[in-house]
């Protein structure tokens, strides 16, 4: 495969998937972008959600001027600082979507970023919550449900925050569907 038709189906993928996930959340809840880039996502999920708060967190912001968040939804720097900040100020459990792309060329180092930031994710989710992300994350409180989706294994990794009986809890208006690709 090349690196251009890995490029297409990393990016189906995800479309395909926050389309699925925009349906499917929670209408309360937080959605949170992690990683910016040029803002093709974060202008995606706005699209998709209209009306929601969605928050970005970014180290360094250089997205499109027209796919910027307005002023209060961009949070800006280290997300091993601001997330713990946002928790601190907005309580944890709030969040029915976040969407974290934010992988380096070094898989080293993804797998150690991810693992730091899991608990953090973790602490975030709101119960039948879910995190849609470019890698696997190690997530106590959350099923992988990535086989449901349809989705190949390794393209994108989906996970749903469970109650504490464990059971998912989230509308019965649409069961998480395989997707095509």
């Amino acid at each position: 495969m090349t690196r251009l038709d890995s490029a297409i189906r990393r990016l189906t993928a995800q479309r395909d998937l926050l389309d699925w996930a925009s349906r499917l959340v929670a209408p309360t809840g937080f959605v949170l972008e992690l990683g910016l880039g040029n803002g093709r996502t974060y202008d995606h999920l706005r699209n998709r959600l209209p009306g929601r708060e969605i928050y970005v967190f970014e180290r360094r912001p250089a997205a499109h001027p027209s796919c910027m968040p307005p002023d209060g939804y961009l949070l800006v720097g280290d997300m091993f600082e601001t997330l713990p900040s946002f928790i601190s100020a907005k309580g944890a459990h709030r969040c029915s979507l976040v969407h974290a792309d934010i992988g380096t060329g070094d898989e080293a180092l993804n797998r150690e970023v991810a693992l730091r930031l899991s608990p953090l994710l973790d602490g975030l989710l709101q119960p039948g919550g879910l995190l849609l992300a470019d890698r696997a994350f190690a997530l106590p409180h959350c099923a992988d449900i990535t086989a449901e989706t349809g989705i190949p294994e390794g393209r994108y990794y989906v996970y749903r925050r469970t109650d504490e009986a464990g059971s998912p809890r989230v509308s019965d208006e649409e069961p998480a569907s395989r997707l095509s690709l």
